[in-house]
């Protein structure tokens, strides 16, 4: 299961969002550097909810999604201004993995909780590399497995706002612990599952 599969249906939704960036002269590498702004914003803000106050969970939820949408509007602006490159993508791809370990390091150091934070960022890390592992060894690159990272900001998105009013416990850990875990076991999972399913097709 994973939403980008669902990228080519919500080309329409881009429109608005590629035309502005367009008209005000932003390049798709400005789009990526924005996105990943964003991101550190959420860890930020995910390290306040943790510290803080809890509403910061939810300042740190809408930045998550505005990574993941820009995420998305980069590539399209990219065909509409028929400029994507292959450093363009590389950019791309090197401002995601960063967004994706400075947000878990930020759930980690609001919640205090390292060791959750190294198995869930090494977990998302290794899903990614794999992903791109199999195109350089000659596969297409490997988008499937249990969660990619369209399903993970949504799911980060969505728990950031439902740790706003819930608070407390369960098993000693809170809405963000229990984020982590699922993060760490379901990221090396689908890393594992990336990794027999390109092995198999090399074969």
């Amino acid at each position: 299961m994973t939403l980008d599969k669902f990228r080519p249906y919500i080309s329409r939704f881009l429109d608005p969002f590629v035309k502005g960036f367009d008209r005000i002269g932003m390049s798709p590498d400005g789009v990526s550097i924005v996105a990943f702004g964003m991101a550190v914003l959420a860890a930020g803000a995910f390290f306040l909810g943790g510290r803080a106050a809890p509403v910061w969970y939810a300042v740190a939820a809408a930045l998550v999604f505005l990574n993941g949408w820009l995420d998305i509007v980069d590539g399209a602006l990219a065909r509409e201004q028929e400029v994507a490159s292959a450093g363009g993508d590389l950019l791309d791809h090197v401002l995601d993995r960063y967004a994706d370990i400075v947000i878990i390091a930020g759930l980690a150091a609001g919640i205090g909780d390292y060791l959750l934070g190294f198995l869930a960022v090494t977990g998302v890390v290794m899903t990614s590399y794999l992903g791109t592992q199999a195109q350089a060894v000659g596969l297409d690159r490997v988008y499937g497995g249990l969660v990619g990272r369209a399903d993970r900001l949504a799911i980060i998105g969505v728990v950031g706002f439902l740790a706003y009013p819930v608070s407390g416990e369960v098993a000693g850990l809170t809405l963000i612990g229990w984020l982590l875990v699922f993060l760490a076991v379901v990221g090396h999972l689908t890393a594992l599952q990336r990794f027999f399913y390109s092995w198999s097709a090399l074969e």
